[in-house]
């Protein structure tokens, strides 16, 4: 296939070893799906795998792409691709291994992917995928999640967190979470009935008992968020090390999660997003050109207020 652009590097390290260069998109194989991207959304993962904190999954076959979530229009389909065709309008995830969101062009699995509601923009389709697919794995596969649940979300107003609290809201139960100050409002108006300002509420002192604590800022204690839960209640974890897998299988209350995408979350993203129950707010969107400096903005901690999304130039 014809030759692309892409962010990516040839050792693993910090912002510094991020090029963008030339690359020849392979075809698709068995189950695989070839897209040209039109936009990626940036995702803390991306400067993870980047940094080489999960180097024993992605290894150490160099230069390596990155990015993660992005939309785009199929360009060739593999041999057992069923769902999609070529032509149509699709949104989802790269390989986690393999990356290569951040560029002109990826190959991904078919699996990953799903059909773009005619109603959602490209950029918002872009926004979905990690956020989407996390908070759903934590309250839906994780905490079953039922109506009238009263659930707590920490960072209620983080990508994770605010996915989170819409699909909490469609399966009918009631939010509170905490965010900063500043994201408050905007907290309210996405339906978080009580908002806690996380610099000057001690978390401890919340009287209110939760069938569902989920950090999604992965800032709590866990001593904090098991003492926040209803008897049979149930704290999510985002950042679990070995030790939370070994707690969780003792104790039922900790549910560590881990960001798994599959195709039925992905439809029912879409199907919420198509409803408008469903988006992610854009903060800014720049150019590819542009991309390597803002992935450094947004590692070194600045705030946007919304999604961090590339728009890939035209060849």
């Amino acid at each position: 296939m014809p030759g692309f652009e892409r962010i990516q590097y040839n050792n693993y390290g910090g912002p510094e070893v991020m090029r963008i260069e030339d690359f020849e998109l392979l075809a698709p194989g068995n189950g695989e799906v070839a897209v040209r991207v039109k936009f990626a959304a940036i995702n803390p993962i991306d400067w993870k795998l980047r940094d080489g904190q999960m180097k024993i999954v992605t290894g150490r076959a160099f230069p390596r792409a990155m990015g993660m979530d992005f939309s785009g229009i199929v360009t060739a389909v593999g041999h057992g691709v069923t769902r999609l065709r070529v032509g149509d309008a699709v949104f989802g995830l790269a390989r986690f291994k393999e990356s290569g969101a951040l560029g002109q062009a990826v190959v991904t699995k078919e699996t990953l992917l799903a059909k773009k509601p005619d109603s959602v923009s490209f950029e918002d389709a872009a926004c979905l995928g990690t956020p989407g697919v996390t908070a759903w794995n934590g309250l839906i596969d994780k905490a079953k999640l039922r109506a009238d649940q009263h659930v707590f979300i920490n960072g209620c107003a983080g990508a994770v967190g605010e996915a989170a609290v819409q699909i909490a809201r469609l399966f009918g139960a009631v939010v509170s979470g905490s965010c900063s100050a500043r994201d408050m409002e905007r907290a309210r108006a996405l339906g978080v009935q009580t908002v806690y300002d996380y610099r000057t509420m001690d978390l401890s002192t919340i009287t209110t008992r939760f069938d569902v604590v989920f950090d999604t800022a992965a800032t709590m204690k866990m001593s904090a968020g098991m003492a926040m839960l209803r008897q049979s209640g149930v704290l999510l974890d985002l950042n679990p090390g070995p030790g939370k897998f070994i707690r969780a299988i003792f104790d039922r209350r900790l549910k560590p999660v881990i960001g798994s995408p599959r195709a039925d979350i992905l439809e029912k993203l879409a199907d919420a997003a198509r409803e408008n129950n469903l988006r992610m707010p854009i903060g800014e969107i720049v150019s590819l050109n542009a991309a390597i400096q803002l992935i450094t903005e947004l590692e070194k901690g600045r705030k946007l207020g919304g999604k961090g999304i590339v728009a890939m130039e035209p060849e």
